[in-house]
């Protein structure tokens, strides 16, 4: 789920670090690499090679998934930090911050990130998801629930699918996975959102590429 949170930013990474031949642009296209270490390393140099004052929270954002990935939270919330300083209305490093708190089981730090995510981005699956998991975490299943539902809303097929695949993989669903909304998966929702160590999202790499 992490890795697609900062697909959109690819684009604007390669704008920043320029189009042509050279040592930085080499460094963005790492930045934006599916090899995590490559990533890091991509990052780093970018940074590195930044004029001052220059706007990096794109690579900072980029290092902070990548460290996030390895569940190396200590050094992905720094970078977050960073990025978002430099950028105060980053919603999407915001939703990720958010995130990386929740799996790092510091739940509660991670809502307000999110919360100001979604008042930038209203409209972002991925941020009511991260807030769903917050608040399940929290004891709140009825609020998750909700932020679930939005979550498939606003995702589309695509989400639902996902949440299909991760409650079969829960053993609460055992409807078709197929991206269509069915009163099956709502119940089995109802009682994930009653176990804080429920998660609806899957685990197993094949069942989320079969979601892509």
């Amino acid at each position: 789920m992490l890795v697609k949170r900062l697909a959109a930013l690819a684009v604007a990474l390669a704008v920043i670090a320029g189009l042509s031949s050279s040592p930085r642009a080499d460094s963005a296209a790492d930045c934006f690499s599916e090899d995590i270490e490559r990533r890091i390393q991509g990052c780093t140099a970018l940074i590195e090679q930044g004029e001052a004052g220059g706007d990096l929270s794109l690579a900072y954002a980029m290092r902070a998934l990548a460290y996030s990935l390895k569940g190396r939270y200590e050094r992905a919330i720094p970078d977050y930090d960073t990025a978002i300083r430099m950028r105060p209305d980053f919603a999407v490093a915001l939703n990720n911050r958010a995130w990386a708190y929740f799996r790092w089981g510091k739940a509660a730090q991670g809502l307000p990130d999110v919360e100001r995510s979604l008042e930038l981005s209203p409209t972002s699956a991925h941020s009511f998801d991260t807030r769903a998991h917050i608040r399940q975490s929290l004891g709140d299943p009825e609020a998750a629930l909700r932020d679930y539902d939005r979550a498939m809303w606003l995702g589309g097929a695509r989400m639902i699918k996902l949440y299909q695949c991760g409650l079969t993989e829960q053993r609460l669903y055992t409807g078709e996975i197929d991206g269509t909304w069915r009163p099956e998966l709502t119940k089995a929702f109802e009682k994930c959102v009653r176990n804080k160590a429920c998660d609806p999202l899957p685990a197993d790499e094949q069942c989320r590429a079969a979601t892509s």
